[in-house]
């Protein structure tokens, strides 16, 4: 027999299966000479999109199937608060679309109009549930089936594998609704309206699908781990003509669809720069957008950069009672106006959000200030090197011995450690600035250009100089393995 005497299917490789029966032999020379199908991997990469730059990705769709499709996407949100940022929309100038969306009431929103057939929404899906953590990935899907003859099951949401049932708005489409996905000629866009510049998404994306043709539940993208968290898998289905697979791998083509169809987009304001390593199975820390109240800088970039007013901080959306951690801050502009970089304990964050004090002053905070001093507990002394814009300052902060320290680093050179006053019951990483400053911290995921390229000793992040022997990037593993 072709397959050696076992009884069986005689073995096929495709560049995507290996079907049949296969003798260990044959399968060490399909894998020798290439034809052995490689095990497909979920992307390492998101898309960082940032709404002050009108980022997005548009296409023109094909024809497809307009009541039956499945839209899924894992996204981290940078801003809340904000008017309608779009996830996904379909539609065009005429009034008539569909879209994905998170409301300005941090409410995530499913809707449709139809301008053929007068006012008021053809489909109107509303959670009461908000979603408001920065620090968070969210694995989003929509599943698509007008034809359903019951009217709850016309269209199902589900965040992290949980179906949403409470909703705020519920208007449910007719039987056999066209929707304006899938529709032949109609633009779709991604992170933004499908026409116009307007109501952009700010925040990370990562793995953006469309299976044309078919309502799939969340178990084709995602399966709970051994911890009970929700966690992203391969799809291993099919994608209908319209279909497409976003994996955002490419820096220098964006757009790339990983499917079989094709159907790359065009990108907007998006560079290899926006491709990042902050994704749903390796979560980094960013500045948190509301840790600090109306005292923080403004954040863009991802929460990766601030800029400041008047001593405005930003603090990380991690925090750690131990372990040794490492960050880096880029002065981006306004160094002489005043700068600093530091840590914080968790007791100071009142005192900082006030406005009334700044990181150094307040009892519990460490700052290395850009004149070269220190600040602590509102006192300057003498400690290293002045620093100016574009400067890198590396903070490596040491929560494992009874005596907390924080080591600062001018361009890879330390300037010494200096002893925590508290006893670091939690602390923060903070960027701060005067007024007309702006900073830019890399927790392991740069929102600027790395020219050197170094990572912890567990092989995480992209720092522009050498990550401290001990020390580690600030993402969900590290923090699993030493938090």
């Amino acid at each position: 027999m072709a397959n050696g005497g076992i009884i069986g299917t005689v073995n096929n490789p495709t560049s995507s299966t290996a079907t049949g029966v296969w003798q260990q032999e044959e399968q060490y020379e399909a894998v020798r000479d290439g034809t052995w199908p490689e095990r497909p991997l979920f992307t390492t990469k998101s898309l960082r999109f940032n709404d002050g730059s009108s980022d997005k990705l548009t296409r023109t769709q094909s024809n497809g199937n307009r009541q039956k499709f499945t839209l899924s996407t894992w996204l981290k949100r940078s801003a809340l608060n904000t008017t309608s940022p779009n996830i996904i929309k379909a539609g065009a100038n005429d009034g008539t679309r569909n879209m994905l969306r998170f409301e300005g009431t941090n409410q995530l929103r499913f809707y449709g109009v139809d301008a053929s057939v007068g006012s008021g929404a053809s489909i109107d899906i509303k959670t009461n549930r908000v979603f408001t953590d920065p620090s968070a990935w969210y694995h989003i899907v929509v599943a698509v089936d007008t034809t359903q003859g019951t009217a709850s099951n016309r269209i199902k949401i589900y965040v992290n594998g949980v179906q949403e049932t409470s909703f705020a708005s519920n208007t449910i489409p007719n039987q056999n609704t066209n929707t304006q996905f899938n529709l032949n000629g109609i633009v779709m866009a991604i992170g933004a309206s499908s026409f116009g510049s307007s109501e952009y998404f700010d925040g990370y994306m990562s793995e953006v699908i469309n299976v044309d043709g078919t309502q799939l539940a969340p178990t084709s993208f995602g399966v709970a781990n051994s911890d009970g968290v929700w966690t992203p898998i391969i799809y291993t289905g099919t994608f209908g003509n319209n279909g497409f697979n976003l994996q955002f791998e490419n820096a220098a083509a964006l757009g790339t669809d990983s499917s079989p169809n094709g159907n790359t987009f065009t990108v907007s304001n998006l560079t290899s720069i926006d491709q990042s390593t902050d994704y749903p199975k390796l979560n980094y820390s960013t500045l948190s957008p509301v840790a600090l109240g109306p005292a923080r800088q403004t954040l863009s970039d991802g929460n990766l950069t601030g800029t400041s007013t008047d001593w405005d901080s930003s603090v990380s959306t991690m925090a750690f009672t131990t372990g040794k951690w490492f960050a880096e801050m880029k002065c981006v502009s306004g160094a002489a106006n005043g700068m600093i970089a530091g840590v914080t304990d968790e007791s100071d964050l009142t005192l900082l959000r006030s406005g009334t004090s700044g990181l150094g002053f307040t009892t519990n905070s460490v700052g290395y200030y850009q004149s070269g001093t220190k600040y602590i507990a509102d006192s300057e002394t003498s400690y290293g090197a002045s620093f100016t814009n574009n400067d890198i300052i590396g903070i490596a902060l040491d929560m494992t011995s009874s005596t907390k320290t924080v080591t600062f680093y001018k361009n890879g050179a330390s300037q010494g450690a200096i002893n925590i006053p508290t006893a670091g019951t939690l602390t923060y990483f903070v960027g701060s600035a005067t007024s007309n400053g702006t900073t830019s911290m890399n927790f392991g995921s740069a929102a600027y250009a790395i020219s050197s390229g170094n990572a912890d000793a567990n092989g995480y992040g992209n720092f522009e100089f050498a990550v401290p022997s001990g020390f580690y990037a600030m993402n969900t593993a590290n923090l699993a393995e030493f938090g």
